[in-house]
């Protein structure tokens, strides 16, 4: 069986792909699908829109710690994603990165064609998606003339924390990302934080926000020791000169705008979710979700599944590991479809030998 991770990030396939799986979507779900999948002998292709897999886990939060994934206490995104690549590697999985699907047409004889901005083309049995929220931007802040700083000095999203450290930052929004954020580049030194910035002045229209009780009060706290500043108020303007940003206007609910100064600005204001061209699939939503049933987590089309945050169905929650056990699920829920007469029971890595050949394993010998 083919040992390798194949990624293919840009140039399409040459001539249509013949499959039986498709997976939209590389997230920490979609990487699991394949996991899945690889256990019942189904080798799938990987579709994203990003040049590299991970999803939002990758995008949003590579260094922030994860501590609800079963037996792992502790865990980044990055490392999850790591983790999970190398899981999936006995299947061979093929990537098509940077791409986005833009064509899914149910065929004559029941499979699906599948066509991507690239121009890669597939005939597949069954499609899962697990793309996540979609196709997602951060949410970015209204201010003219701010647009043209955006990845030098001004951030949405953290990919490299060391390049904040010793700097002047505005940190502005109310949720978790930004007050994880505005703690983590607070921290003294006294406990070897790399990332500590020269200052941190945080920036909210209200003085409450959307994070983790824990989270504001340690904010609270530090702003009391004079560690960093907490500011009511709205971003309004930006203050440049010499070609750079110098910091940003903020206008606070008493009217009055102030001038804060800044080396780098982050703006943590969540993601605008959109489907793209999933909505146009035919498939039953429901506010901007997949309806799928929890049997299969198939949707409303035959041979389509949805899995991870995408679908949505009574009691959902938006968990990585929820994601997870609906992969297991669907991977099953497609067999009959992929493989009518070939009849599947429930094994368990821990004793088959099935399973350990599949996965490349050795069988263990017990006295």
């Amino acid at each position: 069986m083919e040992k390798q991770v194949t990624e293919a990030t840009s140039a399409p396939h040459a001539g249509v792909i013949e499959t039986d799986a498709v997976i939209v979507g590389a997230g920490p779900v979609g990487l699991f699908q394949v996991f899945e999948l690889g256990l019942l002998e189904i080798k799938a292709h990987i579709i994203d829109s990003l040049a590299y897999p991970g999803g939002q886990c990758i995008e949003l939060y590579p260094d922030k710690p994860i501590y609800d994934i079963p037996a792992l206490p502790v865990v980044t995104g990055k490392e999850l994603t790591d983790n999970l690549m190398k899981q999936i590697e006995p299947f061979g999985a093929t990537f098509h990165l940077g791409q986005e699907v833009t064509t899914v047409e149910k065929q004559e004889d029941g499979r699906f064609f599948v066509a991507t901005s690239k121009g890669t083309q597939f005939l597949t049995k069954t499609i899962f998606i697990a793309g996540g929220v979609g196709s997602f931007q951060p949410r970015t802040l209204k201010v003219e003339g701010i647009d043209k700083y955006e990845g030098s000095q001004v951030h949405y999203r953290v990919r490299n924390p060391s390049q904040f450290a010793g700097k002047n930052l505005v940190i502005v929004g109310g949720g978790d990302s930004a007050l994880d954020w505005a703690l983590n580049f607070c921290g003294g030194n006294d406990d070897g934080n790399p990332h500590k910035a020269e200052s941190v002045i945080l920036v909210h229209r209200r003085d409450g926000f959307r994070a983790a009780p824990a989270s504001v009060a340690k904010m609270k706290e530090l702003c009391d020791a004079y560690e960093m500043q907490f500011i009511v108020g709205q971003v309004s303007d930006i203050d440049e000169g010499d070609d750079m940003l110098k910091g940003v206007k903020v206008t606070g609910g008493d009217g009055v705008t102030r001038v804060v100064p800044a080396d780098q600005v982050l703006v943590f204001f969540g993601l605008s979710p959109k489907l793209g061209p999933i909505a146009e699939w035919g498939l039953a939503l429901e506010r901007k979700q997949i309806l799928v049933d929890t049997e299969k987590f198939q949707t409303s089309v035959p041979g389509i599944f949805a899995v991870g945050d995408i679908n949505t169905y009574p009691g959902k929650k938006k968990l990585i590991l929820s994601g997870f056990h609906e992969a297991a699920l669907a991977a099953f829920g497609a067999m009959p479809i992929i493989n009518p007469d070939k009849r599947v029971h429930l094994q368990y890595t821990t004793t088959s030998p099935k399973l350990h050949k599949v996965l490349g394993v050795e069988t263990p010998v017990f006295d």
